[in-house]
């Protein structure tokens, strides 16, 4: 681990991400294991929600029974990791309601809850496994001067 990963581990260790996360995993009966950068690979999480293949809380990445191959992915696991610097740069929990308010925005503005994600576009959409869907018209919005009026 580099000097800033341990940083990173050791705050969101203190800010109670990662305890929440180990928490989540507890509940969630996952099996854990070290991961690279300082990240805790917690196996066979089953909730619905979230639908994702992989999410993180803290330094914690909960992986889905169906994710099968995800802890050998590298793009996904720095993907995660980026989301566990985010944690440990919005002081911990906070980053929740944040990603949640980022979520909403990207899903008004394309239907989909990554593509517009401030958060899940500086983790890398392509390596979390997304597709960016372009930004849809609605009110307020201006036309494009490509388009022809009929």
């Amino acid at each position: 681990m580099t000097p800033l990963e341990k940083l990173r581990a050791g705050w969101n260790l203190l800010n109670g991400s990662t305890l929440a996360g180990l928490g989540l995993a507890a509940a969630a009966r996952c099996s854990l294991a070290r991961g690279p950068k300082g990240l805790i690979l917690a196996h066979g999480y089953r909730p619905r929600l979230p639908k994702a293949p992989a999410f993180t809380v803290g330094n914690v990445v909960l992986l889905r029974r169906t994710a099968s191959g995800s802890a050998d992915n590298p793009l996904l696991l720095a993907h995660e990791s980026r989301h566990s610097t985010q944690y440990a740069l919005c002081l911990g929990l906070p980053f929740l309601p944040l990603y949640a308010c980022a979520a909403l925005w990207s899903v008004w503005r394309t239907g989909d809850p990554a593509s517009r994600n401030f958060f899940e576009r500086h983790a890398g959409l392509r390596a979390g496994g997304y597709i960016e869907r372009t930004v849809r018209r609605g009110p307020g919005r201006r036309r494009d001067p490509a388009t022809p009026v009929f």
